[in-house]
């Protein structure tokens, strides 16, 4: 497929910015293909790494039987949202990741995943970490989605700030 260029090309965000977005980001919305055809969006802690997004998930549920039915899917994150009434506006920046999800089977990619999403979310207690994910790792999902399209944006004035430093 072949994804649509961003209208206002100028308030783009570079393949780097965008990344950079992913991987500091502590949540998002992933947006699915849901029940009768309607949009199902839920908002997701993730982890980055590779051009993947990797969460963990309940082993049943809305989520897990629309990935089930369409792997489709696109991942938001909103790193800034600025609110400027006196301008009536808002200086944001965003970024928006398109591209294939699926749970993970492997036992050892399971494993890889919940450990990055651990050291992400409580960096430097390997020891009550993996005794975490040894008690839970059969009541959890692992997902993991090949991002095929990334795109950032930043408002107008965000752009106009950084040309003028």
């Amino acid at each position: 497929m072949e994804f649509r260029p961003m209208r206002r090309h100028r308030q783009e965000l570079n393949a780097a910015e965008s990344v950079a977005i992913l991987e500091n980001a502590t949540s998002g919305v992933l947006g699915l293909i849901g029940d009768g055809g309607y949009p199902y969006t839920v908002p997701m802690s993730h982890v980055y790494k590779n051009g993947k997004l990797f969460f963990h998930s309940a082993v049943e549920g809305h989520k897990v039987d629309a990935i089930l039915n369409d792997s489709r899917c696109s991942f938001c994150v909103v790193a800034k949202d600025d609110v400027k009434p006196s301008e009536y506006t808002t200086y944001f920046r965003s970024v928006i990741a398109f591209g294939k999800i699926q749970i993970v089977n492997d036992n050892r990619a399971r494993l890889e995943a919940l450990q990055l999403l651990g050291q992400k979310f409580r960096p430097g207690h390997h020891n009550t970490l993996q005794k975490e994910i040894d008690n839970g790792i059969n009541h959890v999902l692992v997902l993991r989605m090949d991002i095929e399209h990334l795109s950032g944006k930043e408002a107008i004035e965000l752009v106009r700030q950084r040309n003028h430093n």
